[in-house]
């Protein structure tokens, strides 16, 4: 009887681990958070009812960030789910500091609308210390543990509190490893606000914007598309896009002053897709796609960066909608829409994917070289390296995908040899290999190290492999060769090595009930 017991307890327990394990392999293929700020900066914007209706059904943003507390908009958002961050505005920071007004505040901005509306946020004020206005500098953190206060006392949980920082919060960060607050704002200013957002379990919110901070020269590296990358001699990483860049600076700045265990959200991230043709030759559509489309999969790839592996960032693109009462061109034409709510492009948070988006998943990866799909009736998509990844995991992916497909183009002398990098080499290899195996979304794994682009990393003789005449030309030499018949992919080494530890643990956890 005994045994019984024992050998039930063991089938029980074997059940409930597998379960565990399913559970967690669901929850690394979830997205993670991507949201938009929705501005209001013009005179044609269709009304907030709509706006929501339209974000709920027709698209896969689950949270919107508003530069007030408009009462409209809120009641718009009511009963759809979408998480809501409202602002309170620079002007009101300073009245904001003393506990009444912040409950006078959060009485007439929030207590209406919660929890009809998922308002998840407060952010106060918007880059403060940008303002170089010291009272209202001093008066930020009162404001923050006021409002904080006053939600606690009307009972509203789940609500949390921050504020938005620009980059020009740090003296140093080129590169990630000499990141450090300014001078005489690290342990007066930025240390009691980290303790504040440690102590209510809130997130620092940051600003990176790489298209402030890119060169003609770098303008690969800040649209995460392949490139040299730049090399960090302190921690000996090579950062292959400058979002990695700019958050690991922002994280070492934090844990030199000890709060590298706060989390980081991002307030504002974007690219314009109309400049000044003269001044602005880099801000186009093509360019706004490949930034904020690789920005979405990056932060769904869960990978985190270099520094913060794994890490996840709830993150806010700039912005919505193209605003027609900005100043400059670039700054009116931030937006993913138009005012008619339709796309000025896809980053693939379209539900109908009526525009280039992720490629469709297929059920189980090919095993030899398919057609190409007609370029009529298949959005281009290519396969690349995610960022961050190493050299010493990237070269056994350029020796897989090369011993199923010709390579010739990336030895020396071949059009793509040049610049002579795992990371160039490993792109151009790990496309071919994509686009051979028939585009489908599992043979742009390489074991999690690979994303799919819309934005053709082709450069200058180097052509990526794409339209069905040059894909027969790469798999011409490979043909008779299957990936079932030579070595172990490396997305199957993976599972494979999950698959034996499972076993093994669950091996172990009986025996120690026998």
């Amino acid at each position: 009887m005994a045994a019984a017991d024992l050998s039930e307890r063991g089938f029980n327990l074997l059940l409930r681990l597998l379960v565990l394990v399913i559970r967690l392999q669901a929850s690394r293929a979830a997205p993670y958070p991507i949201g938009v700020n929705y501005g209001t900066v013009a005179d044609n914007l269709p009304p907030p009812a709509q706006v929501a209706a339209f974000l709920k059904s027709s698209t896969t943003i689950d949270r919107v960030k508003i530069f007030d507390a408009n009462p409209d908009i809120l009641r718009a958002f009511a009963s759809t789910g979408i998480a809501v961050t409202v602002t309170v505005g620079n002007g009101d920071i300073i009245p904001l500091a003393d506990l009444p007004a912040a409950q006078s505040w959060v009485a007439s901005n929030i207590l209406p609308f919660h929890p009809a509306t998922n308002i998840n946020r407060i952010t106060v004020g918007n880059e403060i210390h940008a303002t170089h206005d010291n009272t209202l500098i001093s008066r930020l953190l009162p404001a923050l543990k006021s409002l904080h206060s006053a939600l606690e006392l009307a009972n509203v949980t789940g609500v949390e509190v921050t504020t938005p920082h620009s980059l020009g919060i740090l003296s140093a960060s080129e590169p990630p490893s000499t990141g450090l607050f300014r001078r005489g704002y690290d342990r007066a200013i930025f240390a009691p606000i980290l303790e504040f957002h440690r102590q209510t379990k809130s997130s620092f919110m940051v600003n990176p914007y790489p298209y402030f901070g890119f060169t003609a020269k770098t303008l690969d590296y800040a649209l995460f598309r392949p490139n040299p990358g730049v090399f960090d001699p302190a921690t000996g990483i090579n950062y292959t896009n400058m979002f990695d860049a700019q958050m690991d600076a922002v994280y070492t700045a934090m844990k030199r002053l000890g709060y590298s265990d706060v989390a980081i959200s991002i307030g504002e991230t974007g690219w314009p897709s109309v400049g000044d043709p003269a001044t602005q030759p880099d801000v186009n559509v093509e360019n706004a796609q490949s930034y904020n489309g690789n920005l979405v999969r990056h932060v769904n790839s869960g990978k985190g960066t270099p520094l913060m592996p794994n890490r996840t960032f709830e993150t806010y693109i700039f912005s919505l909608f193209n605003e027609d009462l900005k100043p400059t061109v670039a700054e009116q034409n931030f937006g993913l829409f138009k005012p008619d709510l339709t796309p000025v492009y896809d980053v693939g948070i379209l539900r109908d994917h009526q525009a280039a988006g992720p490629a469709p998943s297929s059920p189980r990866p090919s095993n030899t070289p398919l057609a190409a799909p007609s370029p009529s009736k298949a959005a281009k998509l290519w396969c690349v390296p995610e960022s961050g990844v190493s050299n010493k995991v990237l070269q056994p992916n350029i020796d897989y995908a090369c011993s199923k497909v010709d390579c010739s183009a990336i030895l020396p002398g071949g059009p793509c040899f040049n610049p002579d990098t795992v990371q160039s080499h490993a792109a151009y290899a790990m496309n071919a290999y994509y686009q051979a195996f028939g585009q489908h979304t599992d043979n742009c794994s390489f074991g999690n190290t690979a994303m799919v682009t819309p934005v053709d990393p082709s450069y200058g003789a180097c052509t990526y492999p794409h339209d069905p005449e040059q894909i027969e030309k790469i798999t011409t030499k490979k043909n008779s060769t299957s990936p079932a018949q030579s070595s172990t992919s490396p997305e199957c080494i993976g599972s494979y090595s999950s698959m034996a530890i499972m076993i093994l643990v669950s091996t172990q956890m009986l025996l120690s009930l026998i």
